[in-house]
């Protein structure tokens, strides 16, 4: 459930009509939902509330500073993947000592960041990683916190850019190797082990992979238990799936019931990571009809969002929904509709590259200057887009009941330049 819903054939936010925040902020924008991020806020807090917990979203999925604050508020963690993430974390309010740091290649001066933050836990994610890390805080003086993200070589059953699982994928700890690597930290003066950690991937859409990937979890916290190594937390990732069409993947309490069934005996606390589960569907990008156009072969609907601002279909090959900001009626059509009144489109941007695409074989009744709104775009949207072909970054809006907030002013297109250098200018400023 979202609070993006139609009322006498106009798209609302909350109580807001969609049309009238491109009239008052232009286009393209993004829009979040606060009355939606909360409700997924409380879902994922429900259904571990039986057990001893951390929510850490995953900041990647989108990392605008008033939605990290609104997460911060209602008391969860942040699972992070860089310095930067951190960094915007504790820039938004958010505890570090709630943070969890992921990621393969975590540079040293991030470690030592993370480190002196007294963050939660780091993953670690190879050998040599592991090896820096107790390297950093030697030199620190400290004791690191860690846990191995294990792979556990389980299939997500998701596409597979998102699949982190699996024995091909760069992510994580072989299984295998798990057990070794723990002894070493338990031999290690500046290392802790605190936990176990595993992430398979993203968009899934059934129960059965985490639960195959929690029980080889278990096994391995028992071996640890014989090794005289006690862990107090087990992360299970993130990676719950999300509608975007006609997918029907489980709510967070079915997702986690299984998991906590079998964790209900072991005293340990139960991490997870969701991010897209969070914040895809409270939010919407907004864009305006620029022209429609026709060939032989196609119906084209050319919009003024591009790849640039929402990449997920031209990179994953991703369905977004695609919906009016109002709907025309079916006697309000244009020649050669259908009887419901709409005709079959290709939504493109302007972007100059063929996959500069939206959503394809749409059916649409659509004129030019109208809104259409991409729906479940509030996951790696914002926090995936970019500058290429000389475009600014799209303003951002966050929705509270009928009041509106810009959370990010529109880039101004000198602002795209502004820590560049011409090098006559250099010569110049030290002539």
């Amino acid at each position: 459930m979202d609070y993006f819903n139609y009322k006498d054939n106009e798209l609302y936010a909350e109580d807001i009509k969609v049309r009238s925040l491109v009239e008052q902020y232009g286009s393209p924008i993004y829009v979040y939902s606060k009355a939606t991020l909360e409700r997924h806020l409380r879902a994922f807090e429900d259904a571990l509330a039986g057990k001893e917990h951390l929510v850490c979203y995953a900041v990647k999925a989108n990392c605008s500073l008033a939605l990290l604050n609104i997460i911060a508020n209602f008391g969860c963690g942040f699972d992070v993947v860089s310095k930067g993430e951190l960094m915007r974390v504790i820039a938004a309010g958010g505890d570090p000592h709630k943070v969890i740091y992921s990621g393969v290649g975590k540079r040293e001066d991030e470690i030592e960041f993370a480190l002196q933050k007294q963050i939660k836990c780091l993953n670690i994610e190879s050998e040599s990683e592991l090896h820096k890390v107790s390297e950093v805080a030697a030199r620190l003086n400290i004791k690191a916190p860690v846990a191995l993200r294990v792979n556990p070589n389980v299939d997500a059953k998701t596409h597979p850019s998102i699949s982190t699982g699996l024995k091909q994928n760069k992510f994580g700890i072989a299984f295998e190797d798990a057990a070794r690597l723990y002894q070493v930290i338990k031999n290690d003066p500046h290392l802790e082990a605190t936990g176990i950690d595993c992430h398979i991937g993203s968009q899934m859409t059934s129960g059965a992979p985490i639960i195959e990937a929690t029980d080889k979890l278990i096994a391995l916290y028992h071996e640890l238990e014989q090794m005289g190594i006690k862990i107090d937390h087990i992360d299970i990732g993130g990676g719950l799936g999300v509608t975007y069409n006609n997918e029907t993947p489980p709510s967070p309490y079915e997702y986690l019931a299984a998991v906590l069934q079998r964790l209900k005996d072991i005293p340990v606390s139960v991490y997870c990571e969701p991010g897209r589960a969070m914040v895809a569907n409270a939010g919407i990008l907004l864009t305006k009809v620029l022209y429609l156009k026709s060939n032989s072969e196609r119906n084209f609907c050319i919009v003024d969002a591009s790849m640039g601002d929402l990449i997920r279909p031209a990179l994953y090959n991703s369905w977004m929904n695609i919906v009016p900001a109002v709907k025309r009626s079916a006697s309000d059509a244009l020649p050669g509709s259908d009887p419901n009144g709409t005709l079959i489109y290709d939504v493109v941007g302007p972007i100059c590259e063929s996959d500069d695409f939206l959503g394809k074989d749409r059916r649409l009744n659509v004129r030019e200057g109208d809104v259409l709104a991409v729906r479940g775009a509030g996951a790696y949207g914002s926090s995936m887009s970019s500058n290429y072909n000389g475009r600014p970054l799209c303003a951002e809006i966050l929705v509270d009941g009928d009041k509106a907030f810009v959370i990010r002013e529109r880039q101004r297109e000198e602002d795209m330049w502004e820590n560049e250098r011409i090098i006559s200018a250099i010569e110049e400023e030290f002539a």
